[in-house]
């Protein structure tokens, strides 16, 4: 792993679940790591500001586009920006002249893109290309962003396969993560920028996203609330433990793509758990852990979203040795420990 005396990393998104958990595995490995995040509302704000003081930032001493030093690790600095604001992002880069850049900021949400289209055109589409300048014209050795499974849209064809057809994805958010691709696709043919495009899959674990279905189900589950269960159940996710997560990213940044790869400084990958779970046994083993059946309600498939997510993690392994073993009634253990215990520290 690159070490702090010679690399310095930009991770974006690190008030986020991904980009929290990444940023704190780098920065215990020794790097030097400038984080960056613009905190946005579109979930607890709350959380976003637990994760950050759990890497040392202090909500007090946010100033906008102004880097502050963490007061837990002496090798990591933080910046509050939105993608955006391309004077700030452009200012940023030419003084700190990072090495890497993992790119995980972005609007995220199916559903949310529903109602909200504008929020992921200036996120994911204009934070990107901004991303994309400040890289190309900064020298950077190596971006790493984030893509997701949602660009696979409904296919019948599984596991999912990097050389599968994206041509029709189901929602804006995913039309907006297949842009990203072939945005980077551009610039790494134009300008030999090597680019790493992670196309994600169902993440879960402790300091997880409140809109998804892991929190959403423990919370209504211990609350003795209904849950909403769509397509009558009959839905399967390929669920991957964050830690599985954190080691295929952290391990991919060395992997540098260069002009040998089919398509020259240009790689995509899936990372996931290469193992789906049926969305009821997913419940039923949180219910377990939790020592309480939930209320369920069945609704029809909402719009946007996909029967199933199985991914082909062929390319990742051998690139990498990359091998997701987190099995689903640890994972979920740990996660429910997790969210007890933050639960209980908000009261």
């Amino acid at each position: 792993m690159y070490r702090n005396d010679d690399m310095k990393i930009l991770i974006t998104g690190t008030a986020g679940f991904i980009g929290y958990h990444i940023a704190k595995r780098l920065l215990e490995q020794g790097n030097e790591v400038v984080g960056l995040d613009n905190i946005n509302d579109y979930y607890d704000v709350n959380l976003k500001l637990s994760r950050l003081v759990e890497t040392g930032i202090i909500e007090n001493k946010i100033v906008y586009a102004e880097l502050i030093q963490s007061q837990k690790f002496s090798n990591y600095r933080f910046i509050k920006l939105n993608l955006e604001d391309r004077e700030n992002l452009q200012k940023l880069f030419a003084v700190e002249k990072f090495d890497l850049v993992c790119n995980l900021a972005a609007q995220a949400g199916v559903r949310y893109s529903i109602d909200n289209p504008y929020a992921y055109i200036d996120s994911n589409i204009v934070g990107f290309i901004n991303i994309l300048e400040c890289c190309r014209n900064n020298t950077i050795k190596h971006l790493i962003y984030a893509s997701s499974s949602s660009v696979y849209g409904n296919n019948p064809k599984v596991p999912f396969s990097e050389e599968d057809r994206i041509d029709y994805p189901l929602s804006l958010y995913a039309a907006t993560k297949k842009a990203n691709e072939l945005m980077a696709h551009a610039y790494s043919h134009l300008y030999k920028l090597p680019t790493t495009g992670l196309r994600f899959f169902t993440v879960y674990g402790p300091w997880g996203r409140p809109d998804m279905a892991p929190m959403l189900f423990a919370k209504s589950i211990m609350n003795g609330e209904s849950i909403k269960v769509f397509n009558h159940g009959d839905m399967q996710r390929d669920f991957t433990y964050i830690d599985d997560i954190v080691d295929g990213v952290v391990k991919v940044i060395d992997k540098v793509p260069d002009k040998n790869e089919e398509l020259p400084y240009y790689r995509i990958l899936n990372i996931g758990n290469s193992r789906p779970i049926a969305l009821m046994d997913f419940i039923r083993t949180i219910e377990i852990e939790i020592g309480q059946r939930a209320k369920i309600k069945m609704y029809p498939m909402q719009a946007g979203d996909v029967t199933i997510t199985y991914s082909d993690v062929t390319k990742l392994e051998k690139l990498t040795g990359y091998k997701p073993n987190t099995d689903l009634k640890i994972g979920i253990k740990v996660f429910i420990n997790w969210y007890k215990q933050y639960e209980l520290e908000k009261i």
